[in-house]
């Protein structure tokens, strides 16, 4: 039965849960904000939406450029290259931006009728982003269901998982990972160096797949 929508970035985790969880997906919302890798990430959402033949729509979250203040709404340079870890990766917060898209999604959820909206989270993001931690993600469960009246949940499933889990499970259900982005630059191929990237790298390979992603060469 169709019952949830799912926040779809067009990255390896929101990817694999589109195809794992598609049987009860009735609609991908992916949420234009003005980041560097916006536009590199949408046509993978929409791709993968339509492969699955899940409606697929775009919603423009412009403020967010205009307003908020984060390294991955300013350009190419200002992203760091390193480790995916919080030291190097915290400039890359953008402020709320989870409880924001959550918001917005559970409202379209409720108007048409579907009881859950599922963000694809992971472990790895816990110590960086505390809009991807398991007490925001339960917080904003609760919010939901007391601020509906068709009592919306969040789903959040891979909150306790790694990314190289996640990388097993879209090798499981057939995610052509070549057809996902990470690279926070944003550049014409995934630069290779950023944290994003070198996190996707590691999974991966951890996980024993060949990864066919172009990566610029220095």
């Amino acid at each position: 039965m169709k019952d949830s929508v799912i926040i779809v970035s067009g990255g390896m985790d929101s990817v694999t849960m589109l195809y794992e969880y598609q049987d009860r997906i009735a609609l991908g919302i992916s949420f234009d904000y003005g980041s560097n890798h916006n536009a590199k990430e949408i046509p993978y959402a929409r791709l993968h939406c339509k492969r699955l033949g899940i409606r697929h729509i775009v919603i423009d979250l412009g403020f967010v450029h205009q307003y908020f203040k984060s390294s991955l709404l300013e350009g190419a340079d200002a992203i760091p290259e390193g480790s995916y870890n919080e030291g190097n990766m915290k400039s890359t917060v953008v402020p709320f931006r989870n409880g924001i898209m959550l918001s917005i999604a559970v409202g379209v959820a409720e108007s048409h009728h579907l009881k859950y909206v599922m963000m694809a989270n992971h472990g790895g993001d816990h110590a960086i982003y505390p809009d991807c931690r398991p007490d925001f993600v339960a917080a904003m469960s609760t919010a939901a269901t007391a601020g509906t009246y068709e009592k919306v949940c969040v789903l959040a499933p891979y909150t306790g998982i790694t990314k190289t889990d996640i990388a097993r499970r879209g090798q499981k259900f057939g995610v052509n990972f070549a057809e996902t982005w990470s690279c926070y630059k944003g550049g014409d191929k995934h630069c290779g160096h950023c944290g994003t990237c070198r996190e996707r790298k590691e999974a991966l390979a951890e996980a024993g797949i060949e990864d066919l992603t172009e990566y610029e060469e220095r």
